[in-house]
């Protein structure tokens, strides 16, 4: 209801900081698509229920109180938890760089409701078991092109994008996609791809989550895809990505 003290919204945790002895400042993905900075009071106690129902990368249905600066978590009730009480350390890696493009991506005064549908899928396949490690690098890599592409750096895979020509051999985060052997040699930092990975970024695009979990790939190719996902993220985000830049360099 307008001008309500408080509201109930379904939510991912992205991010989790310590306030003052017992608290945490909580950054939830509403499944509006807003990004809600709230703090959960006593969150930090031993046995306190709010630091299980706001663990990192769940999903929770939570009762809000509007704040001046942060609003407050008055209640929650678990309703995912994708990686479990023990994940391994791949799995918390890949979710980790989830979570921190989907943070960069979000915005409290603007809502969109698929940044919060194909980031709770994504986190959900990271806890998967029939997710292999190979396939995570895969699943991220989609996850931020996909993304990206929503929110308007949708890259260009089908003809170089400086001259037209569909004989493509070099990615470039900068000039906005593949280019050909020609115009690459203008462009600093073009990297070199080979026909199978100019067909992979396309893949990435192209399939869902769960056809790219079925195509078999090698774990080079896998990282290659992961490593020009994050150069396509850095550039458009221009941010610095450190839960993506650990995960390469586990």
């Amino acid at each position: 209801m307008a001008g309500s003290k408080t509201y109930r919204t379904r939510a991912v945790v992205l991010d989790k900081v310590k306030l003052k002895e017992t608290d945490l400042i909580v950054t939830l993905l509403s499944e509006g698509g807003r990004q809600i900075r709230a703090v959960a009071k006593g969150a930090r106690k031993p046995g306190s229920r709010l630091a299980v129902r706001c663990e990192l990368f769940c999903t929770a249905d939570l009762l809000l109180a509007r704040g001046r600066n942060l609003d407050i978590v008055s209640q929650a009730e678990l309703l995912a938890a994708p990686l479990g009480a023990a994940p391994t350390y791949e799995r918390m890696c890949a979710a980790s760089a989830v979570a921190e493009v989907a943070k960069l991506c979000s915005f409290e005064d603007a809502e969109d409701p698929f940044v919060f549908a194909i980031t709770e899928r994504a986190l959900a396949l990271c806890g998967d078991d029939a997710c292999d490690a190979v396939h995570l690098d895969v699943i991220v890599a989609a996850y931020i092109f996909k993304l990206l592409s929503h929110t308007g750096y949708r890259p260009d895979l089908f003809s170089c994008v400086l001259c037209g020509d569909a004989a493509l051999s070099y990615f470039s985060a900068s000039a906005g996609g593949l280019l050909c052997a020609s115009c690459a040699s203008s462009v600093p930092g073009a990297e070199e791809v080979s026909p199978a990975n100019v067909g992979w970024l396309r893949s990435l695009l192209a399939l869902r989550f769960d056809e790219l979990m079925g195509t078999p790939i090698d774990a080079m190719q896998a990282t290659y895809l992961l490593a020009l996902a994050h150069l396509w993220a850095a550039t458009h985000l221009d941010a610095r990505l450190r839960a993506l830049e650990f995960m390469l360099g586990r």
